[in-house]
């Protein structure tokens, strides 16, 4: 796994991970933000552009993660964050690995498997790959996702380098993720961010981790839909972050 880091003079280490089909760049801002004050480490999750392997599983994922800081930050950090399929490897991470952090921040994150989905992602992606490349098409599919304008160059770059087969290997494990029983042993805060615009599966997913994490806080977020509060509002996410850390 590749490994981006800003602020390596900070003691204080926080590590955020992307969404599926974007890359480190999805915390650029934040990161930059960040620095001054954090060791803000990017993972790019397997499969994606710029990584070093294929995509295999959010438990394979989690599992390079907790061995990368448990060999260079003597097993913890102090903040974990993740968006969507990010969210769910951080998931796993907590259910692996209890004391990894302090604190977790989870957005936009299902927990609740759709076997129908599941079943037709490979299909679909294998009839519609081809498009991915065409501009147009992308810039539809950009538009559709509620990102901001200036990321679509970076959107559009690394979704073409996205292999056909890694593409649907991380769609399909983000379709059948479903929380450990171990995540209830959980040692970290844990706070729960979703757009209020989002669709009903990631608002009752949200409730479900809460089930799992009692002491867990949820976030509800006016008039955002999936994914924009980190990859749209990355002055609120930073504060949110030292809000966190600080409280």
């Amino acid at each position: 796994m590749i490994f981006k880091e800003y602020g390596t003079d900070h003691t204080l280490t926080i590590m955020l991970l992307h969404g599926g089909g974007l890359s480190w760049w999805n915390y650029r801002e934040e990161a930059e933000l960040l620095q001054s004050e954090y060791h803000v480490i990017l993972p790019i999750l397997d499969g994606h552009a710029g990584s070093d392997r294929p995509f295999t599983s959010i438990e394979n994922n989690a599992s390079e993660i907790i061995a990368f800081i448990e060999q260079n930050y003597n097993g913890k950090v102090s903040f974990i964050g993740g968006l969507s399929l990010g969210a769910q490897v951080l998931l796993e991470i907590l259910s692996q690995k209890n004391d990894i952090c302090d604190y977790a921040l989870i957005e936009s994150a299902a927990v609740i498997p759709s076997k129908l989905t599941h079943a037709l992602i490979g299909p679909s992606f294998k009839a519609s790959y081809g498009l991915i490349q065409n501009r147009q098409f992308a810039k539809m599919q950009f538009k559709s996702l509620h990102i901001k304008e200036d990321l679509f160059e970076d959107y559009y770059h690394d979704t073409c380098l996205i292999k056909k087969q890694d593409m649907i290997n991380f769609m399909k494990e983000n379709t059948a993720y479903a929380l450990k029983d171990s995540l209830q042993t959980c040692k970290a805060k844990v706070h729960i961010y979703h757009g209020e615009k989002e669709n009903k599966e990631i608002r009752l997913s949200a409730m479900e981790i809460q089930k799992k994490l009692g002491s867990s806080v949820i976030h509800p977020l006016s008039g955002l839909y999936h994914g924009e509060f980190s990859l749209n509002h990355a002055d609120a996410y930073a504060d949110a972050v030292r809000e966190i850390i600080h409280a």
